[in-house]
């Protein structure tokens, strides 16, 4: 039986309309983190259905879609804005919509590991029956600044620890990389920094994914060079689909313009998307591709020298 996977990837912004209207009246936003909260889950509902009702089996939200994107700064207000990654207010939105809309679900949070206080950029991984399949912790962690703007990721968050939990559909034995098993599609996840170090997605396809979803926050010249760069050589070189999925437009205060360029690519190159929602990409990914022989005559498998390298 042939099996095409309809895949989509949010494209959009902070949803929340009161945000102050400059930096320094950020602290006017404290206690009210709630609100900001409540649109941005309201927005992503929406975008969550309309992925459904166009067909999609699964949909992979915005990097910590439930805010905007803080780490433009030092602010210690932000660190309450974390939340459990099993039953806080944006897996339980997500998980809802799941179950509703029969539509498995990457939910990229601000996560607060409740055992250890650790906070976390996290991926939380819903089934389309709304249970929870697994989560994944970023491995890489951005600081520095560009020619548009700095990024201090360290200041509120802390790198992936590698830790499982027994109970989660992983099929992958990286414990820093899990895979997945959705039924539909074996899904790994790669957070923003992370697709620019080259054993991501070695590590995710020996794993076992065959579609791996990339949820960013972007932005300067060199990041969107390389954003058009390193999915499709990823994609052709490990066998792979990949579905990059960045923020589109600028957050007031910041003013940060996210260049959006939201794409799926599979092992043949970019994927035509199919226009649904202006802020969804959806495309069609024909997972057969994968078992298929490779076209091009090599077999890497084979040849390759761990001998030398």
């Amino acid at each position: 039986m042939t099996r095409i996977l309809r895949a989509a990837l949010s494209e959009t912004r902070n949803a929340y309309q009161e945000m102050p209207p400059t930096v320094e009246r950020l602290e006017e936003l404290a206690g009210r983190l709630d609100e900001v909260r409540a649109a941005n889950l309201s927005h992503h509902a929406e975008l969550i259905a309309a992925a459904a009702s166009a067909g999609a089996g699964v949909i992979c939200l915005g990097e910590l879609f439930p805010l905007p994107y803080f780490a433009l700064g030092k602010d210690p207000m932000w660190l309450a804005a974390a939340e459990d990654a099993a039953t806080g207010p944006s897996v339980t939105m997500c998980r809802d919509a799941a179950r509703e809309h029969a539509i498995a679900v990457v939910a990229p949070i601000y996560e607060l590991d409740s055992g250890s206080g650790k906070r976390f950029n996290t991926a939380v991984v819903i089934d389309a029956n709304g249970e929870l399949a697994g989560n994944y912790r970023k491995a890489h962690l951005p600081e520095g600044a560009n020619e548009q703007g700095a990024f201090f990721e360290t200041f509120y968050y802390e790198r992936s620890d590698g830790q499982r939990d027994p109970a989660e559909r992983n099929v992958a034995t990286n414990p820093f990389f899990p895979v997945f098993d959705l039924g539909v599609v074996r899904l790994g996840v790669a957070i923003c920094y992370d697709r620019h170090f080259p054993g991501v997605m070695k590590a995710l396809a020996e794993g076992g994914a065959e579609l791996v979803v990339s949820p960013a926050v972007t932005f300067g010249h060199d990041s969107r060079r390389m954003w058009d760069l390193e999915f499709p050589v990823d994609a052709a070189r490990h066998k792979l689909f990949i579905g990059g999925s960045n923020r589109r437009g600028a957050e007031p205060p910041w003013n940060q313009p996210y260049f959006g360029a939201s794409y799926f690519v599979g092992p043949s190159g970019r994927i035509e998307p199919i226009a649904v929602h202006d802020n969804l990409v959806v495309a069609d990914l024909d997972l057969d591709v994968l078992s298929s022989p490779d076209p091009s005559g090599w077999n890497r498998a084979r040849d390759l020298r761990p001998d030398i390298y």
